[in-house]
């Protein structure tokens, strides 16, 4: 099978196209490109995963996987992304946070126009995160950046921090740890359930956490029957129209879901629409024990004291 026929038989809803897009037709002097369904993004994420798929690929012929084994080689030791959170979990009894630097996002655009990566992520440790997430990609509607994630690690910040990349090819995992990952986030709408399987085995050997997202009941299933994983993360956004709605992970750890997810000793992180204390509370209740948020905190003129705000109380040890 080929592989978007792979995807669409587990009900993976981002397609992967080839990097050269949709065939170049060549008409007299002129030359031109055919758009229809097949060769057009339809949606955000879609057109960012079409988008890695050129990007990995140049950087791939830059940094050879034979480099980065190398560089990892005499690298510091990861932190422990899981421990923390639960650590986090145990001593405040409320959900470890996963606080994000980020500058925007496709929902929202700009969140904070004075963004400096290193201040926020010393102001989300003094509040009291367990771990923070940064954003790698460099899409324009998201403003990530590697250097970001170097940065901050090599500023002495000591949480365990998440690279919040659009992984589609292993070569990122590796590139990640050499810039500092200790885990890295596998998105289930975008990677059949072997790349998964595969990613975690390449995870593990390297140190790193992953944290693996879904947003719905087939993709929550399709993880579960995954052996390996010990963090899943609830998306309560809509991958299609970008609408939140936190009853989401209440929905995906019903019955025996969540029965499933507590045999296995799993933590559950809640992700997306989390503003108030109400909201965690409401997460916390459907089970989860981590929530990773962005917007509400790093809008806030201090990030510090919206973690505070967050979680109506100060969780800072």
């Amino acid at each position: 099978m080929l592989q978007n026929e792979v995807a669409a038989s587990q009900g993976i809803r981002i397609r992967r196209r080839p990097p050269s897009g949709p065939p170049l037709h060549y008409v007299g002097p002129f030359e031109f490109r055919l758009q229809n369904e097949g060769n057009t993004p339809r949606n955000i994420l879609e057109e960012i995963v079409w988008h890695k798929d050129v990007e990995v690929s140049q950087m791939k012929e830059k940094k050879p996987l034979l480099s980065l084994k190398k560089v990892i080689e005499n690298s510091p030791p990861t932190r422990d992304f899981v421990g923390a959170l639960k650590a986090a979990h145990l001593q405040t009894g409320l959900p470890g946070l996963i606080a994000e630097v980020k500058k925007a996002s496709p929902s929202r655009g700009i969140l904070r126009e004075n963004f400096d990566p290193v201040e926020i992520a010393r102001a989300y440790e003094k509040g009291g995160a367990a771990c923070l997430s940064v954003l790698t990609d460099e899409n324009s509607s998201i403003k990530g950046s590697f250097e970001n994630l170097e940065a901050i690690r090599n500023a002495g910040v000591k949480c365990p921090l998440l690279c919040k990349e659009f992984v589609i090819d292993a070569w990122q995992i590796y590139y990640a740890r050499i810039k500092g990952a200790d885990a890295i986030l596998l998105i289930a709408a975008v990677l059949p359930d072997l790349d998964i399987r595969y990613m975690i085995k390449i995870c593990k050997m390297l140190g790193l956490a992953a944290l693996v997202e879904v947003h719905d009941e087939r993709e929550m299933d399709r993880v579960l029957g995954i052996e390996g994983i010990e963090l899943i993360g609830i998306n309560n956004r809509n991958l299609e129209t970008f609408e939140v709605d936190i009853s989401n992970t209440k929905k995906l750890l019903e019955g025996e879901r969540g029965q499933m997810i507590r045999k296995k000793d799993i933590i559950v992180v809640g992700e997306s629409g989390l503003f108030t204390p109400d909201d965690v509370a409401y997460v916390q209740e459907a089970g989860v024990k981590a929530v990773l948020v962005g917007e509400s905190i790093v809008k806030q003129s201090d990030p510090g004291k919206g973690i505070s705000g967050l979680f109506g109380k100060d969780i800072s040890l």
